[in-house]
């Protein structure tokens, strides 16, 4: 029972994150489902990084 009240508080936790914490956690478990390795992950990141960068507001 406390895990399930634990994995509640998570949950609503996230919710009320803010929405780069989110957005962040979305994207990690995204790229742990792919199973890719470390440094190719990295370097995707880079070059998304830096097209939002370059990206008018």
């Amino acid at each position: 029972m406390a895990d399930n009240n634990q994995s509640n508080q998570s949950h609503s936790e996230l919710e009320n994150a803010p929405a780069h914490i989110q957005l962040a956690i979305d994207l990690i478990m995204l790229l742990e489902q792919h199973e890719l390795p470390k440094q190719t992950v990295l370097k995707a990141l880079e070059i998304v990084q830096r097209d939002f960068e370059n990206k008018p507001d």
